[in-house]
């Protein structure tokens, strides 16, 4: 039979209450001042919310990139477009022309053959889309101005961006999403026919993000040695957060539950540590103005 152990009363009465200390070691821990302050971590949730708010920062520098190239591209694209205009049909008039006038003018500039954009649309000075460039156009015949209302200064022929919430270019089916769109007039021969469209989906581009984050760290742990961490990105709309198609929803939630945004500190980031289903991880947000006044990126890092 097994031999019973007995504790002495003092032995016995401070069991619970180095068990109970032990417990409180064990859970996560907060980090309340934002930024880089940490209170009441051990050094590896420090060293982990540490990287999770660089990840962050490298991310809204991507996102700079990217929302240069369609800055940069788009007017040319409309340029191209325009030439098309002179040389053929008006693809105004013909959904397949129409298609076939974004492909060339996203071939020939160089920003927007390497541009992030989940589509390209060709639509009238109303905002109705004509066409898209996707061989399932969803898009067609929907109007983006009650989505989107300052795209509608592009019919004036200048270059706009905007945000909202299409669900027809959404990304991802059965979870929140939005867009990030932009838009220039297409000038004919002084006259402006119709609009040049491009952007993103959230959800996309937050596993776009993911893919170059993943492809970063790969190529550290190659040269430093040790494991590979559990990553996931997101982007940061005001109170909403968007995730890549695979992402757990309720990763996203976790983090909306924070709301991030009412409380980056001076430099622009965002941390915290913390459990999610059972699993720690940290949280880093830095802001990505590039992509909107109210716009952040975020990572989620979990030691492996």
């Amino acid at each position: 039979m097994p031999t019973a152990v007995h504790l002495a009363p003092q032995a016995a009465s401070r069991a619970p209450r180095r068990l109970w200390a032990l417990r409180l070691r064990l859970l996560p821990c907060v980090l309340l001042g934002m930024g880089s302050a940490v209170l009441g971590c051990e050094d590896t949730g420090a060293g982990s919310v540490a990287k999770a708010v660089d990840h962050a920062r490298v991310l809204s520098e991507i996102s700079v990139k990217d929302v240069a190239e369609v800055r940069q591209g788009l007017p040319r694209g409309a340029e191209e477009l325009a030439r098309r205009w002179t040389e053929s049909s008006d693809p105004m008039g013909d959904p397949e022309v129409a298609r076939a006038a974004l492909g060339t003018a996203q071939n020939k500039v160089q920003d927007l053959r390497v541009a992030k954009s989940t589509f390209f649309a060709l639509a009238t000075l109303d905002g109705v889309v004509v066409r898209n460039d996707r061989e399932q156009d969803r898009m067609a015949g929907k109007a983006l101005f009650p989505a989107f209302p300052g795209l509608a200064r592009a019919a004036e022929g200048g270059y706009v961006e905007a945000l909202g919430t299409l669900p027809e270019a959404h990304g991802v089916k059965g979870k929140p999403d939005g867009e990030w769109i932009a838009a220039n007039g297409v000038r004919v021969q002084g006259t402006v026919k119709a609009l040049y469209v491009t952007g993103w989906a959230w959800s996309s581009y937050a596993y776009r993000l993911e893919f170059a984050l993943r492809s970063q760290i790969n190529a550290d742990v190659k040269k430093t040695g040790g494991n590979v961490p559990l990553i996931y990105t997101f982007v940061i709309v005001g109170p909403d957060v968007y995730s890549a198609p695979e992402s757990p929803e309720v990763n996203a939630l976790a983090i909306r539950e924070r709301e991030p945004l009412k409380h980056l500190a001076t430099d622009g980031t965002f941390s915290a540590l913390f459990e999610i289903t059972g699993r720690t991880f940290a949280l880093g947000v830095r802001a990505a103005p590039a992509l909107g006044a109210d716009v952040a990126v975020g990572v989620l890092r979990s030691e492996t």
